[in-house]
This record gives C-alpha cells, structure tokens and sequence, in this order.
C-alpha cells in the first residue's frame, strides 16, 4: 500500500452518529490544498476511494475521505440519510479537520455531485478544483427528504422525468470559476446522457473545464478508478493541473508574453452573453481593456483551430476597414499549444449589447444602425474569400410543433439552395454581437464581434439571422422588417420571391426547437420575459409571415 501509511483514521461525532474517516498527508506543507472525496450512494463507501486518495496525498495534497451515515464504518441508517444530512455531514467533517482558509478540492462520486454543489455554494472561493465522476444533480424539493427504503417520496421525486433541469446545483455550477474535470464513463444506465450534457454545458460557461472521458467503465467511476491505477493517476493530474491559479497558470503565462513591455493584468471579469466560448475583459495596470476569447466547451473546442484561425484572419482584414468597428488581433493560440484551451486575445471595444425594449423611437434607431451596419460589412472585399457559408439546419434536422404551417415551413427548404452572388458574410450577425454606445440622436454601433463564423454567401443568409434574432427578441413584425431596413440603408440587391423565403426559413428554422437555448444570454441580459414559451410562439408566428409575404 506504500502511501496508506500516512493516512490515519478518525472517528467525529456529529448530530448523534459517528462518522468515520481517514486522513493525512500534506507533503506540500501546511497550505497545500485539501481533497475531499465522496463516495456515492447505495453501497458507497470511502474504502474503494482510499487508492485515488493515497495518489492525491503522493502529489503533496492533504488528503480526507469518510463515511456518510448509514454507509462503510460510520453508525446510523441509510433510510434517515438525506441531501441536506451529507452536505451538513462533510461540512462538519471538513471543518473539524481542515484549516478555516485553507484551498479545497472536492471530488464526488453520483450523489455526491449534488453534495459537491452544495459545498462549493457553502464554501465558495476556497474551493480550488472540483472533480465530477458521473455526477447527479436532483431537484430542489428532493434536498430534505429522507431516502427511505427506495420506495418512498425521494424516489418519486429523483424520477419525475426532467425533474432535475431546474436543479439549485446548476446555477452553482456555471458560476463556479475555478478548475473542474467532468469524468464521463463509456455507458451510464443511472445518469442520463441529458443531465451529463447539462452538467458540462453549466460548467463550461465560467470553470476552467475539462471533460475526462473513461472508455469501457460504467457508471461506479469509484469501483472502476480502484481498479484501474493509470486511468485513476491520469484522473489526478487533471485535477490538479494549474492548481494555484484556479487551473489557469499556462494561460496566464501566455497572456503575459502578449502584454506591452511592463504591463500586468490588474482585474478580469466575465463579460455577460458568451454561448459558444468564455469571454473575459482583461485591465491592465495603465487602465487599457483586452478581451480574451476562451473555447472550453468540447465541441466548440475540437473545432477551435479552424474556427480561431478564420477569426484572427478576419480581424487582420477588417483593420483596414473604417466603417466596421471590428477588435484589434493581439495574439492568438488556435490549437491550444501554449494555454490549457484554444484562446484569442484582442483589445476591448467601447459600449455594450442592447437587447432591452426601453421605447418604440429607440429601438427603431437601432433596428436602423443593425441594418446599416450589416450593409457596410456586405460591402468589405476581402483579398482572399472566406469559406463558403454552411446552412445550420436541413429539412431532417427540424423538430417543429408539427401540424400544417410548419410542414410548408420544412417543404420549402427541400429544394438545392437558391444561386446568388457571393459577398462577405459575419454570418451570426444579431443583436448579441454588436455593441452600442450613447444614447438618444448620439446612438452609435461602437463594435462588431464574434467573427468565428465569418462566410461567402448570399447577403440573404446574414438578414435572415439577424431578423430571425429580431423576431425572438422584439416580436415577428421586427423580424419580418428587417429587410426593409437594410435594402433602404444602401444594402445589396436580395433575391425575391421563394429564393428569399428558402434563405429566411433555412435560418428561421434552425431555431426550432431550441430557441430558449440560444435565448439564454438575452435572459442573462435582463430579458427575462423570454421564455421558452414566448419565444416559441414569436419563432411560429414568424414563419407565418414569412410564408405569407413570400410563399
């Protein structure tokens, strides 16, 4: 066993159980970090976890791991444990056993992940990393249940069907920033697929996030990482990677090399309204603003070379232009090879996303400076084309509310696409990534960002996106407008009849059925009023009006 000796056992009291324990360690002295392990529940206990954490204390880690009532040595009954008695539990052993400030690492196994949740709620900045094996999170309700005998009110309520998605634990995870590892096994038949995808999509908004994916382990991570010791150490670098800075030391190293000669980074925030990627606003001592793009989410990161690349090019060519407002390229690391993910750096441009609706006269100006705007990028010639754009759904992949209207929506996008004249496309030009400044007759558009998408196409596509966008945000008539506007702001020449309408609804319908999904950064941006189901209804009346004023 070779580490286990430093590792001592203890017994703590608490709320007339004991609980029983071991810990030790903490080669790297007495600020090295703590880990905390928590097993699962059913036949969980802290024995099959003791070889990952005599590897954590092999790495300098204090190291602490123990029994929830009802489980391995500690006392009491299963049936009398609850979500709130395991957070109240670990938070009694943690404080019993580690210094009141010191950094903590929790790694949790099933239930526990909602048992994590609840702690890095409770302890917040203290909590360095967090690593996630199969994790579960449950629905508010279930917190203070009894578990009972698995056929009681928990049970009912962990098996409502989509009972979880309002889940507390959700809203902690994606305001959790520091370093977090999901372990994903190979096939899962507790965890849904949907509540693992949910998990990382909360975690991949602000942590420093790695997905840890276990081919061939099903869902007792615990049993599988006891048995399998290079899985189980390849599990422990990865929490541990970075671990002073939240898990973004080669980041920062690099961020440094790209700073004016004697310029450090004094604050960074998040900036509100990313989907695809992290986006920070970096100052600097002398008070100057730089913008980092960040892709953490594993599909947005597979495609971070190509995607980043095409950005930085983007960004070269539109220096030159004075009518768009594009950022400045500072540097950029396309395929990961210096920060722990794909990263561009660029400077920060003044003024913010507007998608409020304060009044008719100000938000006709901005529809008219949306539009105008579009118009001058339609404008840029670049030296060498972009890709050809690539459609974001196909009649296949609609998923509609069904019946007629919807039918003829998808009839009309089975055809080859319309021919057109290319021009120089953003290609997700929308509300969401222009920024304004000023206000009243001294509104200006004072930025155009996100330019990973960037297309040759027919200017049709970027109206389509940008009124389907107006038509979720401010109302179909919105939506339906927007061609107007933009042909009567100098705009290129858009095709007529069905030819429109199939670049319309080839947009249009590549919302169904996700608008809410795309809508989030608009409700973090105080439109709340955008619910799924406001925002189904304006994507259907929309394509109403489509098929009426073209079809």
């Amino acid at each position: 066993m070779g580490h286990m000796t430093e590792l001592s056992s203890f017994t703590h009291a608490h709320d007339d159980e004991l609980l029983s324990g071991v810990y030790g360690g903490g080669a790297g002295g007495p600020d090295a970090a703590t880990v905390v392990l928590l097993h699962g529940a059913g036949n969980g206990s802290k024995e099959r976890l003791l070889p990952m954490l005599a590897e954590f204390v092999s790495r300098g880690c204090h190291g602490l791991a123990f029994d929830f009532s009802g489980h391995g040595e500690s006392s009491g009954e299963l049936r009398e444990l609850s979500l709130r008695r395991r957070f109240e539990q670990a938070v009694a052993v943690i404080d019993a056993r580690v210094a009141a400030d010191g950094p903590l690492i929790l790694v949790a196994f099933s239930m526990s992940g909602q048992t994590v949740t609840d702690l890095v709620a409770h302890y917040g900045e203290r909590v360095a990393a967090v690593g996630l094996c199969a994790p579960a999170v449950y629905a508010e309700e279930a917190w203070d249940v009894p578990f009972g005998e698995g056929d009681g009110r928990f049970s009912e309520i962990i098996r409502r069907p989509g009972g979880w998605r309002a889940a507390p634990a959700l809203e902690v995870l994606r305001a959790y920033a520091g370093r977090a590892v999901l372990a994903v096994p190979e096939t899962d038949a507790i965890i849904p697929p949907e509540v693992t995808e949910t998990v990382q999509d909360a975690l991949a908004a602000h942590a420093q996030f790695t997905r840890f994916d276990v081919p061939g382990a099903e869902h007792m991570l615990g049993l599988w990482f006891e048995g399998h010791a290079e899985d189980r150490r390849d599990f422990v670098t990865a929490v541990l990677a970075g671990l002073g800075d939240r898990g973004w030391t080669a980041t920062r190293a690099w961020l440094a090399k790209q700073l004016p000669q004697g310029r450090t980074v004094t604050g960074t925030a998040f900036a509100r309204g990313g989907w695809s990627s992290q986006m920070r606003r970096l100052t600097l001592d002398d008070g100057t603003g730089l913008a980092l793009r960040t892709f953490v989410k594993p599909f947005f990161r597979r495609h971070a070379p190509g995607l980043l690349t095409r950005e930085a090019s983007v960004l070269t060519l539109l220096a030159a232009e004075e009518s768009v407002p594009a950022p400045e390229l500072i540097a950029v690391d396309a395929c990961a090879e210096h920060c722990e993910h794909p990263s561009l750096l660029m400077s920060l441009l003044p003024g913010r996303v507007r998608v409020d609706e304060e009044d008719q006269e100000a938000l006709d100006r901005r529809l008219d400076l949306l539009a105008a705007q579009l118009a001058a990028i339609h404008r840029v010639v670049p030296d060498e084309r972009p890709r050809p754009y690539q459609a974001w759904t196909s009649p296949e992949q609609v998923r509609g509310p069904g019946g007629a209207l919807w039918e003829r929506a998808v009839d009309v996008i089975r055809r080859e696409p319309p021919a057109y004249e290319g021009c120089f496309l953003h290609r997700d030009f929308h509300p969401g990534n222009v920024l304004f400044s000023g206000a009243g007759a001294e509104l200006r558009i004072s930025g155009v960002v996100d330019w990973v998408e960037t297309s040759w196409g027919p200017a049709d596509l970027d109206v389509a996106h940008c009124s389907t966008a107006l038509a979720l945000l401010h109302g179909p008539e919105h939506g339906l407008g927007f061609r107007e506007r933009y042909e009567a702001h100098g705009g290129r020449r858009l095709a007529d009849g069905g030819d429109h309408l199939y670049w319309r609804l080839i947009d249009a319908l590549a919302y169904s059925p996700d608008a809410a999904k795309l809508a989030g950064p608009w409700r973090e941006l105080g439109r709340t009023d955008l619910t799924p189901q406001v925002l189904g209804d304006r994507l259907t009346a929309y394509a109403g009006g489509l098929l009426e004023s073209y079809g």
